[in-house]
């Protein structure tokens, strides 16, 4: 996949995460860190190794906290993880 195709991919996670409405504090601190990571993988900034299983670690469970509640947000993280794996995340 390139680099452009994963950029779309992150604009559209960071749109349906702008979606979410009212939240409780662990959804709040969910979606501040989903938004970190997209700014790192947006700017390259998650090379190493330890970074990058972190950032897929959030991205994991933020996808089995928003799955009833926001089932679009989780097939978009998903989407975003299966992507990182065909890169070699």
């Amino acid at each position: 996949m390139e680099q452009q195709q994963l950029r779309e991919l992150l604009e559209t996670l960071h749109h349906e995460l702008e979606q979410v409405g009212t939240v409780d504090e662990k959804t709040g601190q969910i979606l501040t860190s989903l938004k970190g990571d997209i700014a790192k993988l947006v700017n390259e900034e998650a090379q190493d190794q330890e970074g990058q299983e972190n950032i897929v670690g959030r991205m994991n469970e933020a996808i089995e906290h928003f799955e009833e509640e926001h089932p679009r947000l989780s097939i978009t993280i998903q989407h975003v993880l299966d992507s990182l794996a065909k890169m070699g995340f």
